[in-house]
């Protein structure tokens, strides 16, 4: 995933992506994580969950965070991130 991790969002689907590229189910990163397949779904849906799990979680998939600094957004990760508004100021005019 070349893409910048900005929101919960974001890192949850990384974390879908990651699993659906590796083959792995749900259920063995569950039983390989010591968490609840519960726990994995709302990590993908980008709920909160608590550091401890997303650890636990990345670790079973045989992944790790990288930190770097954040700067400023691409005009491609803006233009994506807001891609999906309308544009209701042109029907107001």
């Amino acid at each position: 995933m070349k893409d910048k991790i900005r929101l919960p969002i974001d890192l949850g689907t990384a974390v879908k992506q990651a699993r659906k590229a590796s083959g792995l189910k749900t259920t063995d990163i569950a039983k390989n994580s010591g968490r609840s397949r519960d726990i994995l779904n709302r990590l993908e849906r980008g709920e909160d969950v608590t550091v401890a799990s997303l650890m636990d979680i990345l670790r079973a998939m045989g992944l790790v965070l990288n930190l770097e600094r954040a700067g400023l957004p691409t005009l491609a990760e803006m233009t994506q991130r807001f891609s999906n508004l309308d544009d209701d100021d042109d029907d107001a005019a």
